[in-house]
């Protein structure tokens, strides 16, 4: 198990079946030390207590770093090596490595800052040619994926999102689902992306009615400028299916020796000959060879933060670089993250 979600009974209903056809779960990976992957990893590794339990070596928590333990990981955990490499010379036979030669693994770490560390462990599947990954790489299309339509719960979520004012009731329709998708993915991409306009203060709390029928009271803290522009700007961001970087984690990986450490990892990566990755977030499977994922960092050889979204898209993430998160990442040769092109209309 790689990156492994919650263990909610639907989770664990999910499970059964793998496990009545290929047997019980023998291993699983915490390849992150991101809270969203590290807060569901714990609880599941404590559901299966026979399997062993692997995770990269950095953990942290913030402010206070605390024991593992008090990070819900259980007493079982062990460490990751670096590399599966590693662990052949460990064993001193390099025709098998600890994961019986089906599995190759590579550790990116980055300190991006002082008082953190990110790290991303990269499994190559030798049996089927597959990269598992975790945050690094990310890929997006029009359509939500099937696990949001096949449930009434996220179902209402999407709509949630499809709105354009707090209490409106949205027809559910195919492109308002879409509508509603397009829309979550730019918040958590950009945070503040130029196609909305935020007021996290009273007013929207003042809009509020419980009894709303998608929930959360309707609270509604943005409002988006057109559907134009945000068609234009999600668009810019999904290029076709392209898989691209989360523009928070390239601010991340420029870090560590200005991007040098995530070039290190990456030539390590590419010697896989993979044909497709799994990756932990958005679309998957992504059909992509290894020099198409190495493409994918040419910004740091190119020696600029550089993306290919709309540069106002950028700007709450550059000015917070340059702003509130200055004391807390290092700089970096190739500069603030800046956009490829001037999208706003």
């Amino acid at each position: 198990m790689y990156a492994p979600v919650a263990p909610t009974k639907e989770c664990l209903q999910l499970l059964q079946p793998l496990i009545d056809t290929y047997g019980p779960i023998k291993t699983i990976i915490l390849p992150s030390v991101a809270v969203e992957h590290k807060v569901n990893a714990g609880p599941f590794a404590k559901a299966f207590p026979k399997a062993d339990f692997y995770v990269v070596g950095k953990q942290y928590s913030f402010p206070v770093n605390l024991p593992s333990s008090f990070l819900g990981l259980p007493s079982w955990t062990k460490i990751l090596p670096p590399s599966s490499s590693d662990s052949n010379s460990n064993n001193n036979n390099n025709n098998n490595n600890m994961w019986n030669d089906q599995f190759e693994h590579e550790v990116l770490t980055v300190k991006p800052g002082i008082g953190s560390e990110f790290q991303e462990a990269a499994f190559y599947h030798k049996p089927s040619n597959t990269l598992l990954l975790c945050d690094t790489i990310v890929a997006v299309d029009d359509n939500p994926p099937s696990i949001l339509v096949d449930e009434e719960e996220y179902v209402k979520a999407l709509l949630f999102h499809a709105r354009d004012s707090p209490l409106e009731v949205v027809a559910d329709t195919i492109e308002n689902r879409r509508k509603g998708w397009r829309r979550i993915v730019l918040l958590f991409n950009f945070f503040f992306p130029s196609a909305a306009k935020a007021d996290l203060g009273l007013k929207p709390l003042l809009n509020l009615d419980f009894s709303y029928k998608y929930g959360w009271g309707g609270w509604m803290p943005f409002d988006w400028v057109s559907e134009e522009k945000e068609i234009q700007t999600f668009n810019e961001y999904q290029n076709n299916g392209v898989p691209t970087i989360f523009p928070i984690i390239q601010i991340i990986l420029s870090r560590g020796n200005s991007g040098q450490d995530t070039l290190t990892w990456v030539n390590k990566v590419k010697r896989w000959p993979f044909t497709r990755i799994i990756p932990q977030h958005l679309n998957g499977p992504i059909t992509l060879s290894p020099n198409e994922f190495a493409d994918i960092f040419s910004f740091i050889s190119e020696g600029s933060n550089t993306v290919r979204f709309c540069d106002e898209d950028v700007k709450f993430l550059r000015e917070a670089e340059e702003g509130f998160l200055n004391f807390s990442v290092y700089k970096s040769r190739l500069g603030t993250l800046k956009g490829k092109r001037k999208c706003a209309s």
